[in-house]
């Protein structure tokens, strides 16, 4: 089985000729060091940890699991060891100000890191992407003293974190909580109650564990509006530093669940024996939008996680396809003589070898410009440019969680199929890449949430100014295209597929705002199916438009790769963009089945 898990090549492409990230090196002086030859070497190093240690212990980690015995969660054999030298090599906070022990590197440049890590063993990296976030979150809103007793142990790995939002009885449903905080005499909180679906909520990783709890202060509003957040330390911490008692946050479960069995998913209860003490973290009654903070990074993460599954699946199945020997090629078919070729040379394989390779070049891309917008967004000269890059953060993180998400679990089928029977066999790898991408559709906000969070939000976001922004980015690229004879002909398809969506954009947008709003909304996942589709078109047309320019001047051994950066554009203009005008087409019927049918009319 081959040890290739991405396209190296394709990294340095977006990275280098695409974002051009070097130049961040300008903007900041964390940056200062980022240079080609110092992006590249991080990149390789990333490389060979995750080929060496992370790729190893995937499998195991997948059959060995989690356990919950006598009150004591263990994570797999090989995560213990591998956790240790993940932190020895300060993998954990690379792209975190190196006052509290990160590295303060572009995140365009950790995405070649995330990338690599994930694909090789994501249900590991959960534990450290986790730690990462709440840290972020601690960094944010905490306070200096709270900065002084957590940030440096969390962003070194000595101690994890995790995120303590979902609730047995309040899913998605967040302003329904029921967890408890009462504020004592010296300032803290007494917190009490449940929660579930904890992802590293409990592990044998690290001597402490840093919670983010969501919980409503007696007295406080209900729903959303009265929702504190609170820093819940599995043992409490003295003065010096030092751990201190157990802080009655216990693990009353673990689930067992259809994919990363590696990482530990938990229920937690908090403070069911009186003894579990809170520090509000920011201010009363702030905790969603101190929360979403973390989240949106959270499904920016997601985002990659389910692409790892998919390039890697991908590129398994290139290998697969390449050395499977079975059949003869067809124009050969009627010929005794002929021999067996490899699968590759078979049409429908190269289809779905095609679909796979265009989807996965267009996220990659698609990924590394909303982690580049991030760093423009904190480090451009001027504060309209930083305006404008969040916005393309913004309207773009639910096309990044949720579209992508959604078209991974596609690729690692594809994937599975290329296999055929032996993709359906726990010895191959797909079939773990498969049940490991699957959650990536649900957790973090399901994908029909961020369509919601799509149409409902950001749509019209400060008067729909990033939107329109966001269609200019993609006009320019069009105009850089047309200029070009050898794109010119698929510059204009895409500028169609653009302009239908401009339309349909504000078609729904209205409608979400009438008394058909629930129609809207019912027609929200198509939505982003077709958003993401022209999002995908741009980042392709980007991508041949420098290719173009590039090959004339090019070596003999990248012509090979910028011409398949150009048959990706053709491919997908000639068999996505008809599907996507087709979505389209539908979404300006903006159908009123679903809302309309009678609960009757289902199956009883």
């Amino acid at each position: 089985m081959t040890q290739v898990i991405t396209d190296r090549r394709d990294i340095e492409f977006v990275i280098h000729e695409q974002l051009e990230a070097e130049n961040l090196s300008q903007l900041h002086e964390n940056f200062a060091d980022f240079n080609k030859k110092t992006i590249d070497l991080v990149i390789s190093e990333a490389k060979n940890f995750a080929v060496k240690e992370l790729l190893p212990t995937n499998k195991e980690g997948d059959e060995q699991g989690c356990k919950l015995e006598n009150g004591k969660v263990t994570t797999p054999d090989s995560f213990k060891r591998l956790y240790k030298i993940f932190n020895e090599g300060e993998w954990l906070a690379i792209t975190e100000d190196p006052e509290w022990g990160g590295q303060g590197m572009p995140k365009t440049v950790a995405s070649g890191v995330a990338e690599y890590f994930n694909g090789a063993n994501y249900p590991f990296m959960m534990y450290p992407g986790l730690t990462q976030g709440a840290g972020h979150l601690l960094e944010k809103f905490g306070t200096q003293e709270q900065k002084d007793t957590y940030l440096k142990n969390m962003f070194t790995g000595k101690w994890t974190g995790t995120m303590l939002l979902t609730e047995p009885g309040a899913g998605s449903d967040v302003g329904a909580l029921t967890t408890k905080a009462v504020k004592n005499d010296d300032g803290t909180f007494s917190i009490t109650g449940e929660k579930i679906f904890i992802s590293g909520g409990d592990h044998d990783l690290a001597e402490n564990i840093i919670h983010p709890v969501l919980a409503r202060i007696e007295g406080a509003p209900e729903g959303t509006k009265g929702i504190s957040l609170f820093l819940v330390p599995k043992y409490l911490v003295n003065k010096d530093g030092t751990l201190g008692e157990f802080n009655d946050v216990i693990c009353t479960g673990i689930e067992h669940k259809m994919g990363i069995h590696g990482n530990s998913t938990c229920s937690l209860s908090l403070g069911s024996k009186g003894n579990c003490i809170g520090t509000l973290l920011g201010e009363e009654n702030k905790g969603m939008k101190a929360m979403f903070l973390m989240m949106n990074e959270a499904r920016c993460l997601v985002g990659f996680q389910g692409f790892a599954c998919a390039t890697a699946a991908y590129m398994y199945a290139l290998d697969y396809a390449k050395n499977r020997i079975q059949g003869k090629d067809l124009l050969e078919f009627m010929n005794p003589d002929a021999k067996s070729v490899s699968i590759m040379r078979h049409p429908d394989v190269r289809r779905q070898l095609m679909i796979m390779k265009v989807m996965v070049e267009g996220m990659r891309s698609l990924l590394y410009f909303v982690m580049y917008s991030s760093d423009m967004a904190h480090h451009a000269p001027t504060q309209e440019e930083k305006d404008r890059y969040q916005g393309f953060v913004e309207v773009l993180t639910p096309i990044a969680k949720g579209y992508v998400t959604d078209r991974s679990f596609e690729i690692c089928s594809q994937s599975m199929q290329v296999y055929g029977g032996y993709g359906f066999i726990e010895e191959y790898p797909v079939a773990q890449l498969l049940r490991d991408c699957r959650i990536t559709l649900i957790y973090e906000g399901t994908n029909g949430i961020q369509a919601m969070d799509l149409l409902g939000r950001k749509l019209g976001l400060n008067k729909g100014k990033p939107i329109m922004d966001l269609f200019g980015e993609m006009q320019k690229a069009v105009a850089a295209a047309k200029a070009l004879p050898e794109l010119e002909k698929q510059a204009v398809k895409v500028e169609e597929a653009m302009n239908k969506f401009a339309e349909v954009a504000i078609h729904m947008g209205q409608t979400a705002m009438s008394e058909k709003a629930l129609n809207a909304f019912a027609n929200a996942h198509p939505f982003q199916d077709a958003a993401g589709d022209v999002t995908m078109a741009w980042m392709l047309l980007w991508r041949a438009t420098i290719a173009v320019q590039k090959l004339e001047k090019a070596k003999k051994k990248d012509k090979s790769f910028y011409e398949g950066i150009i048959k990706s554009l053709q491919f997908y203009v000639e068999t996505q963009i008809p599907v996507t005008l087709g979505r389209f087409n539908a979404l300006m019927n903006t159908s009123s089945a679903a809302v309309d049918i009678d609960d009757n009319m289902f199956p009883k």
